[in-house]
């Protein structure tokens, strides 16, 4: 009579010895039973000490971003030039930014006048025309809170017996320094009122231009030891990868950026060419302003096209519907004929998904996002064509 086997119990094999895997030794290796929960901790605290991180220099990151599209650009123009002049990187990157440098001041020096004299006129066009749809929409009930004319301030109040009343200007600026020079700030900004504040954006906007452009210097003048040093923080058998995913957002943007370039060209001498035909008054400022709008998608042209239209208000409705006229020929134009044959090779993203995407990053990021959503949005497509379709699912991406 055979026993019946005990249920957890393996019995004696017939031969009198035990099975293989009750006798042989335990293989040696790592056991992260004993510290999997530990590590996991660490991991989620770490991670979310990251993004916490992030999110408080979140426009310092912005920023980082912008200086490198600069860096690809001028990476990309380096490599152009590289075809035709048989030089050195450094000198051809040189030539590269003096030659833009000087377009730059170029533009500013025989152009400036003009862009400031149209871009005062234009501001008191649009601000008058945009008082006078106000008044037209109050008439039917509609309050636009947007276009509501600032306060303006009843200065024959004022308490003459306060002694910082009496004290006004650089005197009453000194006395409360010496008294709160906490509140120094302040009362400089009551003294030289508007001043002040277009000062402070004067120099925050330079100080920002500057970082992308050191940023986007130091990035092209050796874009192959920022990658390989990136890539060292991988581990080596994903290297190669790693090291491919990189080239491939470099390309990318590249890519993007020249296409979004031309894109922008077209589009500031077709509005221009169009509003100068029409005779409407600051036509130059205008072909700027949707040109450098073009840069963000959807959102961008709207804001142009509403300028547009408020600047034709003052030469009468013939000059509208020339204006709306123009701007939706550049429109289709951009639209039908430059972005699919353009931008397809570069970013081939429904323009539902960009405008979605446009929405989320701009109530996260504000204008920092809207901005950079159409290259963000490039680099996410890249991270998810080859990291997820590519090696996960193991299916080819679409070019």
């Amino acid at each position: 009579m055979i026993p019946t086997p005990i249920r957890g119990v393996h019995p004696i094999s017939q031969s009198g010895t035990r099975p293989d895997f009750l006798t042989a030794p335990h293989q040696a290796g790592p056991r992260p039973q004993g510290w999997s929960l530990a590590a996991s901790g660490i991991a989620i605290v770490a991670f979310t000490a990251l993004l916490a991180l992030a999110w408080s220099a979140i426009s310092t990151l912005f920023l980082v971003f912008a200086g490198i599209l600069l860096g690809v650009f001028l990476d990309g123009l380096t490599q152009l030039l590289g075809k035709v002049l048989p030089a050195g990187r450094g000198l051809r990157l040189s030539l590269v930014s003096l030659a833009l440098a000087g377009l730059s001041l170029s533009m500013i020096a025989f152009g400036g006048a003009t862009v400031m004299q149209q871009g005062r006129d234009l501001g008191q066009t649009v601000a008058s025309q945009a008082g006078t749809v106000r008044d037209r929409l109050k008439d039917y009930g509609i309050d636009v809170p947007g276009l509501s004319a600032p306060p303006k301030t009843d200065r024959s109040n004022n308490d003459a017996s306060d002694p910082k009343q009496k004290t006004g200007g650089l005197a009453g600026l000194a006395s409360n320094a010496m008294e709160s020079p906490g509140s120094i700030l302040s009362d400089a900004g009551s003294v030289l009122g508007p001043a002040a504040s277009v000062v402070i954006a004067l120099f925050s906007a330079l100080g920002n231009v500057l970082v992308i452009v050191f940023l986007g210097l130091s990035c092209a003048a050796d874009p192959g030891a920022y990658r390989d040093g990136a890539v060292r923080f991988v581990p080596p058998h994903h290297r190669a990868r790693a090291r491919a995913l990189l080239d491939g957002m470099g390309e990318t943007l590249r890519h993007w950026l020249f296409g979004q370039l031309i894109t922008m060209a077209v589009i500031f001498l077709c509005t221009w060419a169009g509003l100068t035909f029409l005779g409407i008054g600051g036509a130059l400022i205008l072909g700027i302003q949707a040109g450098l709008l073009a840069f963000i998608p959807t959102i961008g042209p709207l804001i142009a096209g509403v300028v547009i239209v408020l600047a034709a208000l003052a030469s009468g409705l013939t000059a509208v519907l020339g204006a709306m006229g123009v701007y939706l020929a550049v429109q289709t134009l951009e639209s039908y004929g430059l972005t699919p044959y353009i931008q397809k090779r570069a970013l081939d993203i429904p323009p539902a998904t960009i405008f979605a995407g446009q929405l989320v990053l701009g109530v996260l990021f504000g204008l920092w996002g809207i901005a950079l959503a159409l290259p963000l949005l490039a680099v996410i497509k890249v991270l998810l064509a080859q990291l997820y379709i590519e090696d996960t699912l193991q299916e080819e991406a679409e070019a």
